[in-house]
């Protein structure tokens, strides 16, 4: 597997996994190997797959509104937002950029952290050009503070499975902690795993999402499985 240029599988309308619809919202379950939003690469972007779904769902004859909510790195899976309306846009981009929202993160690692449950403060720096967040245990210039919680959830063969309850959003953020402390992600070698993934994916799930509804009042608590290979059904 060349760690550069993986190949991914594509995705499509009629592969796309809907864990919810209303008037306002749609959540998918994300597949490793789609992006969120378009970049250079020039591949289509999990929005564009959503509006096609949309589109084709509802036979809607022009341009689909969607809303990109919040992101997810190309090569993890799991739980992504959207919004299909322009005031649940503006509110959801509210809810998150205040932190007002619970995200559970699954992850798979070949050390075990010591101790087997805490929380981890950093100083991230992220350099673009690499596309990669570098840690710092005291606050450097250009830094921005990273906190997370995480418990060992169990023990497999040769791994253990971590849950992460993300407390700030920042780039990397989880695989760039979780690296600081010796325990890089399995496939994630640019920070620190020895070997690639089949799918050019990485093992860290977007697991739960949980927020208030951006227009009604009910409080809204998103689940989704793993991708569906034999280290992930090992944590079932």
């Amino acid at each position: 597997m060349n760690s550069k240029n993986p190949i991914y599988q594509k995705s499509n309308s009629s592969n796309l996994q809907v864990l919810y619809e209303d008037n306002h919202l749609i959540v998918v379950n994300k597949r490793v190997g789609d992006l969120v939003q378009g970049d250079k690469t020039g591949d289509s972007p999990l929005s564009d797959i959503v509006k096609q779904y949309l589109k084709e769902k509802y036979n809607k004859p022009g341009n689909v509104f969607l809303g990109v909510v919040h992101r997810l790195d190309r090569p993890t899976s799991g739980i992504v937002l959207f919004a299909k309306t322009s005031k649940a846009l503006t509110r959801l981009n509210k809810l998150f950029a205040i932190g007002d929202t619970q995200k559970t993160y699954w992850a798979i690692v070949k050390n075990l952290p010591e101790p087997q449950a805490a929380t981890l403060t950093h100083w991230l720096v992220r350099n673009p050009k690499q596309n990669k967040s570098y840690a710092h245990k005291k606050e450097v210039p250009n830094s921005k503070k990273a906190i997370l919680s995480y418990g060992v959830l169990k023990k497999l063969d040769s791994y253990y499975l971590l849950e992460i309850d993300l407390k700030t959003g920042r780039h990397h953020q989880i695989r760039a902690q979780l690296a600081a402390i010796g325990c890089p992600i399995k496939g994630d070698l640019k920070y620190g795993d020895k070997r690639s993934n089949i799918d050019g994916g990485i093992h860290l799930h977007a697991r739960s999402l949980q927020l208030g509804h951006p227009v009604g009042n009910e409080q809204l608590n998103f689940e989704a499985n793993p991708p569906n290979e034999p280290l992930w059904n090992a944590c079932s």
